[in-house]
């Protein structure tokens, strides 16, 4: 057999993104790419800010000795100092570069993560609609994904999460602004989960982890913001990266923070260093690190991103499409005019409009459209969008 039975049942399973972006390069030779409307894939077509390009040209053109060899697991100490600050300003804590990580994106962070807090068997609760990998990370470490609903307005139910812990929860995994739905949870609710976790943590004697996956926490529209999760939980993790706000998802670059209240945030810490380390990971890439250090709390795109958010609410909203206007990120999560979400996406697909189905995501009957394209791209699929609308009985 060419690969192992677990990889084989997974690539049955595997991301429905990935199959729609594959369909869009098959459509694209067909038709031409201006004819092809492609909304799957969440890889930004902004460029980074140009104190970024420019500070990358600096360090290219004008490298410190030793710039490219190995540094301390846990990545340079000057840029955890400058994340630390920079968290530590949003939260109201004190913390340090040894609350601070360095990973190879907000992936690689949250597999460092579940590596060093589970054991065999492990529950880690996920709230739908959630990104799918989420489950594949948990079993990476022998946990076990238990999958809660939210709200129809895709905020967290906090008696279905109270109702699905049990003495082997480990870890609930949050992500806010939330892929695919575009929500952000308010302090609200984070506050009433944390006082859920502190009941059930009583209950049963253990130590529940918050794992914050926040890589759209730099964009929210509307004047809004994130809370930050380590000043609301006692066993607060926030994991991230700067693919998403600096515009940088291909250099894979992110980190893990750690609330100062964990009692025992030192062995915590030096988990995380070990398991980067022998996950093969050894690393956040050296340059990426010096590079992302003087840019903390920068962000590009939000105004491009509200702006074709709005265009597109405005339009489906007219179409009678059932949609949650989103607070953040670059994702909207309507409800399928048909049962059959994946029936509808297939339809799209006759019009050269590429969707994902909300089945991809743990949620049925919906659909995901990833508007980080051109607004001339959205301009152009609208009539793909009210045709396939009115075919399937809206409009």
């Amino acid at each position: 057999m060419a690969v192992a039975h677990k990889i084989r049942e997974s690539l049955t399973r595997s991301s429905w993104i990935r199959k729609m972006f594959e369909e869009g390069d098959r459509l694209r030779q067909l038709h031409g790419p201006e004819h092809v409307y492609d909304f799957t894939l969440g890889n930004p077509d902004l460029d980074p800010p140009d104190c970024v390009t420019k500070r990358l040209r600096a360090l290219t053109h004008d490298p410190a000795p030793g710039m490219h060899k190995y540094m301390s697991n846990a990545g340079y100490r000057e840029t955890r100092s400058a994340i630390a600050a920079h968290v530590a300003r949003k939260a109201g804590l004190a913390l340090t570069e040894n609350h601070v990580v360095m990973t190879v994106g907000a992936g690689g962070g949250l597999n460092v993560v579940l590596k060093t807090i589970l054991n065999p068997g492990d529950e880690v609760i996920a709230c739908a609609p959630y990104f799918v990998e989420y489950g594949f990370y948990a079993d990476n470490h022998q946990g076990k994904l238990v999958v809660v609903n939210t709200r129809p307005d895709f905020q967290l139910d906090l008696k279905a999460i109270a109702g699905a812990i049990t003495p082997r929860t480990r870890a609930v995994l949050i992500n806010s602004p939330n892929n695919p739905t575009g929500v952000v949870y308010p302090s609200e609710a984070l506050r009433g989960l944390a006082e859920t976790l502190k009941r059930k943590e009583a209950e049963f004697g253990a130590t529940i982890y918050v794992i914050s996956d926040e890589p759209y926490a730099g964009l929210v529209f509307d004047g809004g913001v994130v809370p930050p999760v380590l000043g609301i939980f006692e066993h607060g993790i926030l994991v991230t990266s700067h693919s998403k706000d600096l515009a940088l998802p291909g250099e894979r670059i992110g980190y893990i923070a750690i609330t100062p209240a964990i009692p025992e945030a030192g062995i915590l810490f030096d988990g995380l260093v070990l398991a980067n380390r022998i996950l093969g990971f050894v690393n956040a890439p050296a340059l990426m690190q010096r590079l992302v250090a003087d840019f903390q709390g920068e962000s590009v795109g939000v105004e491009a991103y509200q702006e074709r958010r709005d265009l597109l609410y405005a339009h489906l909203s007219a179409l009678r499409f059932d949609v949650v206007k989103p607070q953040g990120a670059f994702y909207m999560f309507p409800k399928s005019p048909i049962p059959d979400d994946v029936a509808f996406v297939r339809a799209a697909a006759r019009h050269n409009l590429l969707l994902v189905p909300g089945s991809g995501f743990g949620s049925p009957g919906y659909f995901r459209i990833a508007y980080c394209v051109s607004k001339q791209l959205i301009l152009n699929s609208l009539p793909a969008f009210e045709k396939v609308a009115k075919e399937c009985g809206l409009g």
